[in-house]
């Protein structure tokens, strides 16, 4: 068994007023009982990260942090997405704690889990994903098209552990790792597997939001899905690849069959062939041009090599 560890649990948060203060006090709770039972060091803490939030949560951070020492804050200058949010989270973590654990502000993951993905730090393990054993607060939209995400990385090639989101524990050895990831189209679900080392599984009861809305409408959820896709799977490009050597045999075949019906004086001007085939080549290399150029744009991003998030404030500093 490990010796208890310096905890830091990590909230990304975005637009949270309406339940920033019950998130506090579950996660506070939860924090100073596993200090009481001697699971982790006292000067353990939550870590709350304001990805530029446009209401009061950045306020009720900093109040927080002033009155109760066991809460921080970092406020980014602007909202650079959830993942740079986490990732910045791990950064200021990254040499202080000797591991930390990642969970959204929306209540929807069970904070009562927490002592056991501790108990699993404990026992060895350096990377323990929390996986939710059911669905049944999604829509049955949400859970056809997450199942199908799924299944779509895994025929591409990509690793990911299915039910698991944002929800886990990484020591610090997978921290430090885990940081020196420099791409800027991060998605933490797929790298956090490539970085190895001993892993466990926690599962756990995916609740109701507490308050508020959800900050990951349809729109979002599709473009996490090409951020996904398009950062670890060259497979749409090889797709694209293979359409068109198809579509160049299908040339092949309809132009012996003109020619052989030509010899024959059959052969007449179809308009509706031709429409056909002018909307079916076009659109397939309109499609071919969105995907590579989706590659394109992800190359253009990331050889800029701009900070993936910039730190206004920090309460560790401020301390």
């Amino acid at each position: 068994m490990r010796e208890k560890p310096l905890l830091t649990i990590i909230v990304p948060c975005y637009n949270e007023e309406e339940v920033l203060a019950e998130t506090m006090k579950q996660l506070g709770t939860i924090l100073q009982d596993m200090k009481e039972k001697m699971m982790i060091q006292e000067a353990s803490d939550l870590l709350f990260v304001d990805d530029g939030s446009k209401d009061r949560t950045w306020e009720i951070i900093e109040a927080a942090s002033e009155q109760q020492p066991h809460i921080n804050g970092v406020k980014l200058s602007r909202n650079f997405g959830h993942q740079n949010a986490l990732l910045a989270g791990m950064k200021t973590a990254e040499g202080r704690a000797d591991c930390i654990i990642s969970i959204d502000s929306d209540l929807q993951d069970d904070v009562n889990v927490i002592p056991d993905f501790v108990e699993k730090y404990r026992e060895g393990y350096e990377v323990v994903y929390g996986i939710r054993d059911e669905r049944k607060t999604d829509t049955r939209f949400k859970r056809s098209s997450a199942h199908l995400f799924y299944s779509m990385m895994g025929k591409f090639g990509i690793h990911l552990i299915p039910d698991h989101a944002d929800y886990r524990l990484l020591g610090s050895m997978a921290l430090q790792e885990m940081n020196l990831f420099p791409e800027n189209n991060i998605f933490l679900r797929g790298i956090v597997p490539l970085i190895g080392f001993k892993s466990e599984k926690v599962y756990y009861h995916r609740k109701e939001r507490f308050a508020g809305e959800s900050k990951y409408p349809l729109k979002k959820m599709l473009a996490f899905a090409a951020d996904g896709l398009t950062s670890f799977s060259v497979a749409p490009i090889r797709l694209v690849t293979g359409l068109g050597g198809l579509m160049f045999v299908i040339a092949i075949i309809i132009g012996i069959y003109t020619f052989v019906q030509h010899l024959s004086g059959t052969a007449e001007t179809g308009w509706s062939s031709l429409m056909l085939s002018i909307w079916v080549i076009g659109g397939v290399q309109m499609v071919s041009l969105g995907v590579v150029g989706e590659y394109i744009g992800r190359i253009y991003s990331e050889v800029k090599h701009r900070p993936r998030f910039i730190v206004e404030k920090d309460s560790y500093d401020a301390r």
